[in-house]
């Protein structure tokens, strides 16, 4: 009778937890919670993040705050974010960088995205697009190419070493067989305004970070990366119309340190599926050139493993390296 009464209590505090952790994902967030950008201010990263912050303020009353934490392709940031407490307060907003970092870093990575990191959801697509400075010479992708082999000292800059916008210069290294100075910047925010500068000749920037400055004159631009064309751009062509394998977008998404109760996971992925279905967010993605998507947590996990393979494929054939 006595080890019975110990079973029970011990089944009644097991049910009461479970209640209780229920109770708890219900009532998140209790306090701030923070969303590590792990880019520069200025960012295709950070212009969706704030934006998104302030819808889910407005739909849970408790404050969102954006902290950027630049640096090393955005693996600082992220590891910061996968050895947080898993407990709702931090969430990780990243792009495809994730992905290629996967395998450019190896063993060297101080965390297992796969194992340190709980998808949430993917949030959007957004194309790449070439863009160069007003002074080179070049009217399309074709002469630029022309131009960087004949000259041979051309520089293209990147949101950062492991990028997707890397990769892409990488890419355009492989299948046009030209030879250009790669220079990462810490961000998107940074990379767009150095070429603005005349810092560096072209780069492969997210249309969210390049629109106003394509629009005013300061950068032009030749063709974007993603299989389709851009409903953004509708005027310019595919790289892949030019160069077949070349596809790359890049895409964000929110991931929560392992171990967060699955109920605040699952939370905050309608929190976003209801952001992203706003016409206010709608809006602003259309006009500058993002398309959302809105994901499952399981859906985001088999497309971060699709992307890891892909990426996989153009670092080894290029047998690219990072200090």
């Amino acid at each position: 009778m006595k080890f019975q009464r110990l079973i029970g209590t011990a089944a009644s505090m097991v049910v009461a937890l479970c209640l209780t952790g229920g109770a708890a994902a219900q009532n998140w967030p209790t306090k701030p919670v923070r969303v590590i950008v792990p880019f520069g201010a200025g960012g295709g990263t950070d212009i969706q993040g704030r934006l998104l912050a302030k819808k889910f303020y407005e739909s849970m009353g408790q404050t969102f705050v954006v902290d950027n934490r630049p640096g090393a392709a955005g693996l600082i940031g992220a590891d910061l974010a996968a050895k947080s407490p898993p407990d709702g307060g931090t969430i990780l907003f990243t792009t495809a960088s994730l992905a290629v970092n996967i395998t450019l870093y190896g063993k060297r990575l101080t965390f297992d995205p796969f194992k340190d990191l709980a998808p949430i959801s993917w949030i959007s697509s957004v194309p790449l697009v070439l863009v160069a400075h007003p002074s080179v010479p070049a009217k399309n992708v074709k002469e630029l190419i022309a131009l960087a082999k004949k000259s041979g000292k051309m520089n293209a800059g990147s949101n950062g070493s492991g990028t997707t916008s890397h990769l892409s210069i990488e890419m355009l290294k492989q299948f046009a067989g030209v030879n250009v100075t790669h220079i990462p910047y810490k961000g998107g925010g940074p990379a767009i305004a150095a070429l603005v500068s005349g810092e560096v000749d072209f780069e492969f920037a997210t249309v969210l970070a390049a629109q106003p400055f394509i629009k005013t004159g300061k950068v032009k631009a030749f063709a974007v990366t993603t299989a389709k064309k851009s409903s953004a751009s509708p005027d310019l062509p595919t790289m892949a119309s030019i160069y077949p394998e070349f596809v790359s977008d890049n895409w964000y998404a929110m991931f929560f340190p392992a171990g967060t109760p699955r109920e605040i996971v699952a939370k905050m992925n309608a929190e976003i599926l209801k952001a992203l279905k706003s016409p206010d967010v709608q809006s602003f993605m259309s006009k500058e050139g993002a398309d959302p998507v809105g994901s499952t947590p399981e859906e985001l996990t088999a497309y971060f493993k699709q992307e890891v393979a892909k990426y996989a494929k153009v670092i080894k054939a290029g047998n690219i390296t990072v200090e």
